[in-house]
């Protein structure tokens, strides 16, 4: 009668255990930045990550797990991104229309007019964080007008090393508090808030630390000013108005997604008005640019609809007598998101596997051992992000299994979940670009020309907000906190 064979209990992971499939994928990743540079994102590490994944299941199998089971586990952790997935999708046709109805190229237009050469480096900064903002991407930012302003600063004689470090400042900043952006969109999905919210919560960090750094980037500029000529800006000014009709109405989809933001709207609609509000305004502001890409003959009502429907999905790819700018305007729809997808859902099926198998929980004690109050579990986190950084050479890698391994353990210590996401991009998506063999210091040192460890000291506003988030959480700034589970407080007063 009783004849039911009982379950197999799993037994618990060993710190051996936990640090194989870690160590492995260090050495995949290692090797992937080695023999593919700053195209190791494009498919490399995420082979390297699905590996790992299947050595950390044999692990688990070992210890009493079922394929199952792991599997279970490896599409609830693949649901936490649904929402980013949606958002990122948007994003992409929210850039592509906005740069067809010439918003970004407007943003990028006036943002040109802050240049000044007795404040280059801090003109640099702020154009830069404008530029970031407008398109969401710190890379795109440094790789077009980052190395329009490199080539001005070795024209006026100024420090390529800490025009670097400007450019790195105000694209990283500008990405970091832009919808737009895939890391900012990643961490709030991560951690499970909202993004808006994640943004609004970061600015008690990131706008300190970008005033402290213009600050000092002023100071920089008026000891080391060169008067010369800016003809390569006022040239790229001028070709942004001959393929644009420019002016500040293009603007209004901007105004009105911040409005939205404002409005607590949820990203994905807000972020998807945007995007055919943008189409709308090429269709009605931009009708050259409209026909210059339309096809087959079509004109009219039909080229307009097809033009903004293409760029919607697959972005718009201008041709210019500018490289500089073609690389700048040339981006945008929702596949341009797909290997972003796909890194994002290769990484947090990694992470699941980890979590679900108890690896996680076995790497969370051994750190979080001695940690108790909330300034040892933000710079536990951070340091966490910035060791995930140097050891994995990933951003993308660097914000998810931070954000896997220390969730749970925030809610545990009533920290509120904003806590943990503005702690992930403080700790990972900053420290990226000042490691030379991460993907993201690499491909900023190549754009650059300027080594990762040259411009390091220069890149203020990196170095600075990790080390604010860390002070003000042991000094009870702006930390948030939810009521902590029954359990939990049990827990902790046991240990009193």
């Amino acid at each position: 009668m009783d004849n039911i064979p009982n379950k197999k209990v799993a037994r618990d992971a060993s710190i051996l255990d936990a640090l194989i499939p870690i160590v492995i994928l260090v050495c995949l990743l290692c090797s992937s930045v080695y023999w593919y540079g700053s195209d190791s994102s494009f498919g490399p590490n995420q082979i390297a990550l699905i590996f790992a994944m299947f050595i950390a299941s044999i692990i688990g199998i070992k210890n009493g797990y079922t394929w199952k089971e792991i599997e279970e586990g490896i599409v609830n952790g693949i649901s936490l991104s649904l929402g980013a997935i949606l958002i990122l999708l948007a994003v992409g046709a929210l850039i592509g229309s906005w740069m067809l109805s010439g918003t970004v190229p407007t943003l990028i237009y006036y943002g040109l007019e802050l240049l000044n050469p007795s404040l280059f480096y801090t003109a640099t900064c702020l154009i830069c964080s404008v530029v970031a903002m407008s398109i969401g991407s710190s890379w795109t930012t440094a790789a077009t007008v980052g190395v329009a302003l490199m080539g001005v600063a070795n024209g006026m004689g100024m420090s390529e090393a800490i025009t670097a470090g400007a450019v790195v400042s105000g694209a990283y900043f500008g990405d970091k508090i832009s919808p737009l952006s895939e890391t900012t969109n990643l961490a709030p999905a991560i951690a499970g808030t909202n993004l808006f919210e994640h943004i609004q919560y970061m600015l008690w960090t990131v706008v300190p630390s970008i005033i402290l750094t213009l600050i000092i980037f002023t100071v920089l500029g008026f000891n080391s000013s060169q008067e010369s000529s800016a003809q390569s800006i006022a040239d790229m000014q001028n070709l942004l108005a001959s393929e644009f009709n420019l002016g500040l109405h293009l603007l209004i989809p901007l105004v009105v997604l911040l409005i939205l933001a404002l409005k607590k709207v949820p990203a994905f609609p807000a972020v998807s008005i945007g995007a055919i509000m943008g189409g709308i305004w090429a269709a009605i502001f931009q009708p050259e640019v409209v026909q210059g890409f339309a096809t087959d003959g079509r004109d009219g009502i039909v080229a307009s609809i097809t033009v903004v429907w293409t760029a919607l999905y697959a972005g718009v790819s201008f041709t210019t007598e500018s490289d500089v700018l073609n690389d700048l305007l040339s981006r945008g729809g929702m596949s341009s998101m797909l290997n972003t997808i796909w890194l994002i859902m290769c990484a947090l099926t990694f992470g699941a596997v980890l979590e679900k198998v108890g690896l996680l929980k076995r790497i969370v004690s051994a750190i979080l051992l001695g940690a108790k109050s909330a300034g040892d579990m933000i710079s536990r986190t951070i340091l966490t992000c910035f060791a995930t950084n140097v050891i994995t050479a990933d951003q993308y890698m660097a914000i998810v299994m931070p954000g896997r391994m220390y969730k749970n353990e925030y809610e545990k210590r009533g920290l509120h979940q904003l806590n943990l996401s503005r702690s992930l991009e403080d700790g990972g998506t900053l420290t990226s670009p000042l490691i030379p063999w991460n993907t993201c210091g690499a491909y900023m040192g190549g754009v650059l020309g300027v080594s990762a460890l040259d411009y390091l000291f220069y890149a203020f506003f990196n170095l600075i907000n990790p080390v604010l988030a860390i002070v003000y959480a042991y000094l009870g700034i702006k930390i948030l906190r939810v009521p902590m589970p029954a359990y939990a407080e049990s827990v902790t007063s046991k240990g009193q």
